[in-house]
């Protein structure tokens, strides 16, 4: 047989018990998970941005960064909503190489998913509990949800999985905002379509239970550029895209018109320098339109406490072991300027 049972996992039931949330953390995250929707619904006019590393892939200097976002939300916060990235599942196109906390808790030894979800909620745990924020995640797999429910305040569901009818279903079910990016391809109608399929109510199994979901309002758009048939990349963040974007969504009629552009991945090429420029050009689009600007609800940045990246081992603190990150004095710079403009 080429599939070994290594062990059987903790339900979440399990985990919960033993890392619980105290009723102080509850109240904290409902609150912050209710000034997130009213973004997405319109009721509230401030900007997001989904902001952090690439990957969580150490918890000193995870904390270390979300601390420092802590002191930076005090600044700015007449006027944006800082969510960090805790991106513990890292999707890999081939398969190979480092998949995030979840998997590896520690990057260096051999995969622990046990130990990984364990590692994952005590992260998420100290994040809410010493920042106040509830953060936003990866779903690379729907069954793992359930370990993170009661933590997370933005889901987001990656290029490669976008068209999968179990991400779909899920995030169906799921009551914080939830991003649907384009594909690889970036083939627009496979994100309207994972939009409008994630916003109904479904009948489906889930960990072995029948379930129903009530549909999600708050589901809504991320465009993260595309790459072709010969694997170059494009982007999708221009004028003309928000334009495009804005006609679909109201051909669509669904609910909550809305859309997150990612500022790295392949509409910066992963020339993470160009994700300044990028969001100051979203800014621009949204000041010169007002369907544009209606449309636009914050940006996703990757970003980390030194710029660039490393390889696994090399064990620079703050700096990204998977895709490249504007560094803090950058990063920093660039949200009290989006501050500015918006």
């Amino acid at each position: 047989m080429s599939m070994n049972i290594v062990r059987e996992l903790p339900h979440p039931s399990e985990i919960k018990a033993a890392h619980p949330l105290s009723k102080e953390l509850i109240a904290v995250k409902a609150a912050r998970d209710e000034e997130i929707k009213k973004v997405f619904t319109g009721e509230s006019d401030k900007f997001l941005l989904i902001i952090g590393p690439c990957s969580a892939d150490n918890e000193d200097s995870v904390l270390d960064y979300i601390t420092r976002l802590r002191e930076l939300q005090e600044k700015v916060k007449d006027k944006l909503l800082l969510i960090p990235r805790i991106y513990t599942g890292k999707p890999r196109t081939t398969g190979d190489g480092y998949k995030g906390m979840l998997h590896q808790p520690n990057p260096s030894a051999m995969p622990d998913l046990k130990s990984g979800i364990i590692a994952v909620r005590n992260l998420h745990m100290r994040a809410l509990a010493e920042t106040g924020f509830g953060a936003a995640d990866e779903m690379l797999y729907p069954e793992n949800y359930s370990y993170l429910d009661d933590l997370l305040s933005y889901i987001a569901i990656g290029a490669r999985s976008v068209e999968n009818q179990q991400h779909r279903l899920v995030s169906s079910g799921v009551d914080i905002p939830v991003g649907m990016k384009n594909p690889t391809g970036g083939d627009i109608s496979v994100m309207m379509n994972s939009i409008t399929a994630a916003q109904h109510a479904h009948a489906f199994i889930y960990r072995g239970c029948e379930v129903r979901s009530d549909g999600n309002p708050c589901a809504h758009a991320i465009l993260r550029g595309y790459v072709d048939d010969r694997g170059n990349s494009f982007p999708n963040y221009h004028y003309e895209d928000l334009i495009r974007l804005s006609e679909t969504y109201a051909e669509k009629k669904l609910l909550n018109p809305a859309l997150i552009v990612d500022t790295n991945h392949s509409n910066s090429g992963k020339q993470y320098l160009e994700q300044v420029r990028i969001a100051k050009e979203i800014l621009h689009s949204m000041r010169h339109s007002s369907d544009i600007n209606k449309l636009v609800k914050g940006l996703m940045i990757e970003s980390y406490i030194e710029d660039g990246a490393q390889k696994i081992g090399e064990n620079i603190y703050g700096k990204s072991i998977t895709d490249p990150c504007l560094g803090w004095e950058k990063s920093e710079r660039l949200v009290l300027d989006i501050a500015g403009l918006i």
